[in-house]
């Protein structure tokens, strides 16, 4: 702050269908405050709802047409208003008025005739009070943020480090990561459904961890037994990530569990038929045999892009959901600049 200037002052709205009430209450904290004022409920809300929205409201009940209580819960109710601290100042001073009050959220009750060092006092204690509920919560807010990101930190490298054991270099799980979102932004969902699925999907293959090299990486075709072992990498991850309270790790346990089922019945390993698959699954179903298909291998070169979705098209209605393909195909674009963005480099 430059030299000479001082912080603005907190702005207090004063709300009263009496003018002198309104004076007197400005007389008294005007030094300290910079005062609004309102004269019925209606321009209550209206002021408060403006911004930059007032630190504090002192509220007379007895009003006309809209009373304080009412006028309380209208500004409680209100996303954008329901922290801004609450005094009741009011001849009301009945135990029960002050029970109502503070059960419909106010912080103080002040009553009328008013003492004006009360008055200062008490404002001032809860606009610092509120002032430190904000801070407390700013500081809240970052740590899970940043507790947030090294979860999804952990997640995206386990992914990748499951992916290592038949690809060299991981990126599959971040490609087809980018698929599922593109194809979840396409739906009915909410943004953070999306999210959550875009974070979730890189831990599809975890359960490869389990899975013996020798069955992994063998180059050719798995024999009956084999396959069986194949097949417990689903379950295994499922185990792998287990049971939690976290919307991110329930949902990637799902996909763990779920992604290897087909709209036919005929998947595995609980041979889950049409929608009785979760929709997680169900897109990670087609983002994870996109990738597989038209990425190179060691042991095997890309597909053609227009292979691929002839056999994704084929597939629609017995390996993949029927409503997901042509949304899929139809945001192909971004799904190749996607696979240009994140190459393979063996």
């Amino acid at each position: 702050m430059p030299l000479g200037q001082t912080p603005d002052k907190p702005t207090i709205l004063v709300v009263d269908d009496i003018p002198d009430n309104i004076h007197t209450l400005s007389g008294v904290l005007s030094s300290d405050f910079k005062i609004k004022a309102a004269i019925n409920g209606q321009k209550a809300l209206q002021i408060a709802s403006g911004s930059p929205k007032p630190h504090l409201i002192l509220l007379d009940i007895m009003m006309p047409e809209m009373d304080g209580y009412e006028v309380c819960e209208k500004l409680k109710s209100n996303p954008y208003t329901a922290e801004i601290p609450i005094i009741f100042v009011t001849a009301k001073a009945e135990v029960v008025d002050e029970e109502k009050g503070f059960m419909m959220g106010a912080v103080d009750y002040i009553t009328k005739p008013i003492s004006p060092p009360i008055v200062k006092a008490r404002v001032k204690t809860h606009i610092a009070l509120h002032n430190q509920n904000l801070d407390l919560a700013e500081q809240v807010k970052e740590r899970t943020q940043q507790l947030e990101q090294s979860r999804l930190e952990i997640i995206q490298r386990l992914g990748r480090a499951a992916e290592y054991k038949d690809n060299e270099t991981g990126m599959h799980v971040v490609r087809m990561s980018h698929y599922s979102r593109i194809l979840a932004e396409q739906l009915d969902v909410s943004k953070r459904w999306v999210e959550l699925i875009f974070h979730a999907s890189p831990m599809h293959d975890i359960g490869k961890i389990g899975i013996p090299d020798r069955v992994l990486r063998k180059p050719g075709k798995l024999d009956n037994e084999e396959w069986d072992v194949m097949q417990q990498h689903v379950q295994i991850g499922g185990d792998i990530i287990g049971d939690s309270d976290s919307a991110l790790l329930k949902l990637a346990q799902e996909i763990a569990l779920y992604h290897h089922e087909k709209w036919d019945g005929s998947g595995y390993p609980h041979r889950l038929k049409g929608e009785d698959i979760p929709l997680s699954a169900r897109i990670v179903a087609i983002a994870d045999v996109f990738d597989a298909l038209t990425s190179e291998r060691p042991y095997k070169k890309a597909w053609p892009v227009e292979k691929a979705i002839g056999l994704i098209e084929e597939e629609a209605g017995k390996h993949f959901d029927p409503t997901l393909v042509p949304i899929f195909i139809s945001k192909l674009d971004e799904m190749l600049e996607i696979r240009d963005s994140f190459k393979d480099e063996f």
